[in-house]
């Protein structure tokens, strides 16, 4: 006989599956149906050693409903509660390895609730799991804090002799009996009130102004259950409202069904006299505290008054010294200029020729010390006109090497250390090593003796709070420090260190600009200096500049090639410029070079001089320029006609927002006043005849 065999293992296995499905889903079903909070909890090994952590490996809705700690399944006891880890190990551990369940209450502050916890271990103890659940009784909890509460005042009472009387309703029935006490204090005849009395007829003595909200007190008593406790005035036998206060519980029926209420009366007069007398001194004491905060915030507005009154003294001060040194500095550059120029005037009267160019040099080197006393002015406050560049900081330094140790002599060490793999930073060059030489000729100053000077590069990470201290930017710069072995610096003259015109060296040996000039030139190119120092041990002196993520430009000299004046005829220049002296000359040192010349005072004369004279080379505007059009205005609109116009800029002040922060676009330059005819003639052939662009 042939048999048929059929294997029925993956039928099975089906069955199987749809049977561990099912009892997942009636167990998750079950699980979600208690209200109570669920959750199974499995041991782990950690850090801290075996069995050290437990995660929680499964958890119904009602968990975080009863604890208040959202998505609890995956994660671990030390990452919820790391404060109390060990404690939670020792008792469910205890459940885990002597198998025997355990019931506490908890209070989860988090959640404002009490719970009743209990734990079971589910399974061996090798399976490391224990299932707990939480009961919330809070509602509980607080209806026997209300009855410890009010058990509390009765007792009080007692002690007190403050009991007015007792009473019992029955719900059910609706009859209000009371004591022999409650029924002499309103009134009441004893017989019918040890039988019931109407309750309407009890509240009838409660002031008009209290019934409705006993009314809801005693609803909202009855509507819950429990403890009940409420104050209002009622009217006793002598006529008179008094104050008392009503204590007891609303008993339930297992259902639900309010049954009885029992309580007492108690006098509360005196209390609500001590509470009133309380609060009206509490009244009291905070009108006397707000007089007082009045009168110390009126105070603070005079401090702060006179403090504006004292930083402005002390603002005028300032302004004094500053234009004091100004006006000593200018009046004898001034007076050189004015003596050399009246002996130039005799000498051309009397013939005598051959004095002459002596004091025109000497004029020529007045003019240049105004000159450079106007741009360490405009330094310190920001507002030189900078030329800056992608640049190496060790290659500055390294270039002034020989130059430094010149000028602070041989008694002096120079010492240099520069840091490998140096950051670039944006800067004007000439400014960076004017700045540098200033620093170190004020160590070479504070070093009479001689002594060791040292220059030294690093890079620089400031993070939050460094960078607030140095009054800086969180981020990379470049350092540039000289550090001195000199007489130091008092805190005093540490604070005014950067004030211009301030020096402690010997009339005639220091013009008290050096370091004011390095502090503004240090915060327009973005940074800022610092100064550590200590009297007799020495100074240092640090320069801090952003880093920039630009290479650095190959060094030319775009001025080397001079064309000769051949070259220059046909050449067409128009020269913008509000201060006719200034035209004047600049327009006579371009046409004895061969140029052809065109004036304009302001920006809309200039652009009619171009719709007159369209074939233009070159444009020379001054930047600060009357009547609606700065000289930046003026380069963009003759660009928007000739967009490859060389342009030179002719400033004495020049607002560096105006210059796109030195920013220029290709064939564009800045020349600044005063200037000499030698480097106005340098500049102009430079754009117009060399083949090499300038992009700044």
């Amino acid at each position: 006989m042939n048999a048929v065999h059929t294997d029925t293992t993956t039928v099975r296995l089906a069955e199987l599956e749809d049977d561990i499905a099912s009892y997942k889903r009636q167990r998750e079903a079950l699980f979600e149906a208690i209200d109570d909070g669920f959750c199974i909890i499995e041991f782990i090994d950690g850090p801290h050693g075996p069995l050290s952590d437990y995660v929680h490996i499964e958890a119904n809705s009602g968990y975080q409903r009863h604890t208040g700690i959202h998505d609890i399944v995956g994660k671990r006891l030390r990452e919820i509660e790391p404060n109390h880890a060990d404690t939670w190990l020792a008792v469910y551990g205890k459940v885990l390895q002597s198998g025997e369940p355990i019931r506490f209450e908890q209070e989860f502050i988090s959640a404002k609730r009490h719970i009743e916890v209990s734990a079971k271990r589910v399974g061996s103890r090798d399976m490391r799991q224990v299932a707990v659940l939480f009961r919330d009784i809070t509602a509980r909890k607080q209806t026997e804090a209300a009855l410890r509460e009010n058990v509390e005042r009765v007792q009080l009472a007692l002690a007190a002799g403050a009991i007015i009387g007792t009473w019992l309703w029955d719900l059910q029935t609706d009859q209000f009996i009371v004591d022999e006490a409650f029924a002499s204090s309103f009134g009441f005849d004893p017989d019918k009130a040890r039988s019931g009395l109407p309750l309407a007829k009890v509240v009838e003595t409660v002031h008009p102004d209290d019934q409705e909200g006993l009314a809801h007190a005693i609803a909202e008593a009855i509507g819950r259950g429990g403890a009940y406790a409420h104050q209002y005035r009622t009217r006793r036998l002598d006529g008179n409202y008094y104050w008392l206060e009503a204590n007891g519980r609303v008993e339930l029926a297992a259902d639900g069904t309010p049954l009885k209420f029992p309580g007492v009366l108690i006098d509360v007069e005196g209390r609500r006299a001590v509470e009133a007398e309380r609060d009206r001194a509490n009244t009291a004491l905070r009108a006397l505290t707000e007089t007082l905060e009045q009168r110390v915030e009126d105070r603070t507005a005079e401090l702060l008054k006179m403090e504006d009154a004292l930083r402005q003294a002390q603002k005028m001060e300032a302004v004094g010294q500053l234009t004091g040194g100004l006006a000593h500095d200018f009046n004898n550059i001034l007076a050189g200029i004015l003596g050399s120029l009246d002996l130039i005037k005799a000498r051309m009267t009397q013939g005598r020729l051959a004095d002459i160019e002596r004091h025109v040099n000497a004029a020529q080197s007045g003019i240049k010390r105004a000159a450079s006393l106007t741009q360490r002015l405009l330094a310190f406050a920001r507002r030189q006109t900078l030329d800056p560049k992608p640049a190496s900081v060790n290659r500055v330094v390294g270039g002034m090497h020989e130059l430094i140790g010149r000028s602070v002599g041989p008694a002096i060490t120079v010492q240099t250390i520069a840091a490998s793999g140096l950051w670039n930073t944006f800067v004007d060059v000439g400014q960076l090593e004017n700045a540098l030489l200033n620093l170190c000729i004020n160590a070479r100053d504070a070093m009479p003796d001689g002594g060791n000077l040292k220059i030294e590069t690093t890079n620089c990470v400031l993070d939050d709070k460094a960078a607030i201290e140095h009054g800086l930017s969180a981020g990379q710069y470049v350092m540039l420090c000289v550090h001195d072995t000199g007489t130091g610096m008092t805190p005093d003259v540490m604070a005014r260190a950067f004030d211009p015109f301030f020096t402690t060296k010997p009339i005639g040996l220091g013009t008290g600009l050096g370091l004011s000039m390095v502090y503004g030139f240090a915060g327009q190119s973005g940074g800022a200096v610092r100064i550590q120092s200590e009297v007799n041990k020495g100074s240092i002196i640090s320069l801090y500049l952003p880093r920039h993520l630009g290479t650095e430009e190959a060094e030319d000299n775009p001025y080397e090639q001079q064309s000769s004046l051949s070259g220059n005829a046909g050449k067409t220049i128009l020269i913008v410029d509000d201060e006719p002296l200034v035209r004047m000359v600049a327009t006579e040192i371009l046409k004895d070079l061969g140029y052809f010349m065109v004036e304009a005072e302001d920006g809309p004369s200039a652009l009619k001089a171009l719709d007159a004279c369209p074939a233009l080379d070159l444009l020379i505007t001054d930047v600060g320029l009357p009547n609606g059009m700065n000289g930046r205005q003026v380069a963009d609109a003759f660009r928007e006609r000739h967009p490859a116009l060389p342009v030179l800029f002719v400033t004495g002040y020049a607002e560096n927002a105006v210059l796109n922060h030195g920013h220029l676009e290709q064939g564009m330059q800045i020349l600044t006043k005063p200037f000499t005819s030698e480097a106005l003639a340098n500049r102009v052939q430079s754009l117009l005849h060399s083949d090499k662009t300038i992009d700044r």
